[in-house]
């Protein structure tokens, strides 16, 4: 008998959705002196600096190497701020890319070919201290920069456990879309590539066994020259995270699953639709996006009250969040955004479903959303304090239908990668957004009425952010 498409990821999504049953039998608690290292070194390895303080894209990629790279990451992956935790006495640091509960499991390689003034070779970003790491020099087969982002499961499993894949798979689609809007801001094309021999990727950049492959982006319009030097390895050991490493062994099934590439197969392209309310012009973004980028950072809660946004802002969400992604896995996208309402001028409170080729929302219930949206949201009130929350429904069925197991990285990724966008633009906008991981995964769905194919996979909240005074900007 055949196996069907997927099976090994619907065991696992299935086995990991949040009920009001698990929640009570839980009995975690998290080990504070193990908790992992946010930060890889390669410990031997030569560093090469990166220019510090690097100035605002716009538009015109920088001549040289070192300036490239470094306003490449500054505004895609470096540390932002900083945050006091006042129990413990101590600060921890924010960064560019949004992270689940800043766990940070995902890490970014790059590969170059001859820039000027930089050489051609394999490299790790050290987002500790804004620097590149020397693998490896000499030519691979990449694109003038092509980056290499990985995850380290253990530091989302330490405190989110069997569900920590989902959000690794998150916070990939966070850093892909982070280093693309860096890159359209330089004026660079970028282009993400999820079809990939992950082992032998791993083999190639020499990656220690609890890092994994999970998306290459090429980066194009750079000035650079093939190397024809054969690769050269550099020593270097990774430093050890934790003292102590506690396995998970459905993580390790569901990643060996998703780690086999199937041949594309045929399914059912997505329905098209609309919904009779017509979304008026997107507002312009207020912000710069440098500036954006670097205050960026997740709301503790939101203002309830009265303060609203205006539906122009709305439609400025709506169309940041759904424009095409490229990638060799994005055809018709596997997500659609379930919008729960709150305070939108000129629009009554409600759930909407949003159809992004019109730019139309269709009425899925009418009246005040605020105590739903909070319930369902693991009971988390700042989904209800919000202007407006999302919930990302995917085409789970055809993914899977499509991709294999594999699929299951690439709806998780798409999700991610919308809510970096939601973040950008909300900060874009004088606004302030957060992702939410945690909710009631079939009460989600039933509520909103889609069927048992589709499955929530992300939640997001936009408004105005309450003052966090633990924050100190970077």
């Amino acid at each position: 008998m055949n196996r069907q498409p997927g099976s090994t990821a619907r065991a696992y999504h299935e086995a990991t959705k949040h009920t009001a049953d698990s929640l009570r039998r839980s009995t975690h608690y998290l080990d504070w002196a193990n908790m992992p290292d946010p930060f890889r070194h390669y410990e031997g390895s030569p560093v090469l600096d990166l220019a510090a303080g690097p100035p605002a894209p716009n538009g015109i990629p920088p001549a040289g190497g070192a300036d490239l790279l470094s306003q490449m990451f500054f505004y895609s992956a470096a540390i932002s701020a900083s945050k006091l935790v006042p129990s413990a006495g101590y600060r921890y640091a924010l960064r560019v890319n949004p992270s689940s509960g800043n766990l940070h499991p995902t890490e970014f390689h790059f590969f170059t070919q001859d820039l000027r003034g930089w050489p051609a070779g394999l490299y790790h970003y050290r987002a500790s201290s804004h620097m590149a790491g020397q693998r490896a020099t000499g030519g691979f087969e990449c694109a003038p920069v092509t980056i290499l982002l990985t995850s380290i499961a253990w530091r989302e499993e330490w405190k989110y456990r069997d569900r920590a894949y989902r959000y690794c798979l998150h916070d990939a689609g966070h850093a892909w879309q982070s280093v693309a809007l860096a890159a359209a801001a330089m004026g660079l094309n970028a282009f993400a590539r999820g079809r990939f021999d992950d082992a032998e990727l791993a083999r190639t950049c020499r990656l220690n066994a609890d890092e994994w492959p999970m998306l290459l982006i090429d980066l194009s319009g750079i000035a650079a020259a093939p190397s024809t030097s054969p690769p050269v390895y550099h020593t270097g050991e990774p430093n050890r995270l934790s003292e102590e490493v506690v396995a998970y062994p459905r993580i390790e099934r569901v990643h060996a699953a998703t780690s086999v590439v199937e041949p594309v197969g045929a399914a059912d392209p997505a329905a098209p639709g609309s919904g009779g309310i017509h979304l008026p012009a997107p507002e312009p973004h207020a912000i710069p996006f440098a500036e954006a980028v670097r205050n960026r950072r997740s709301a503790l809660d939101f203002i309830g009250g009265v303060d609203s946004i205006s539906l122009a802002q709305l439609s400025a969400l709506l169309s940041a969040a759904t424009k095409p992604f490229r990638a060799d896995f994005a055809g018709t996208p596997f997500v659609q955004l379930y919008l729960y309402v709150h305070r939108v001028a000129d629009l009554a409170p409600g759930v909407y479903r949003y159809w992004p080729s019109g730019g139309e929302l269709e009425v899925v219930h009418l009246g005040d959303q605020r105590v739903m949206a909070a319930a369902l949201s693991l009971r988390q009130d700042l989904a209800g304090n919000a202007c407006v929350a999302f919930s990302m429904i995917a085409d789970l069925d055809r993914a899977l239908q499509i991709h294999g197991d594999r699929g299951y990285r690439y709806v998780h990724f798409e999700a991610g990668a919308i809510g970096q966008r939601l973040y950008v633009a909300a900060e874009s906008l004088g606004l302030r957004a957060t992702g939410i991981g945690a909710f009631f995964d079939d009460e989600v769905t039933r509520y909103l009425g889609v069927p048992p194919s589709r499955q929530v996979v992300y939640h997001f909240a936009v408004g105005y952010p309450v003052f966090d005074n633990r924050v100190d900007a970077g």
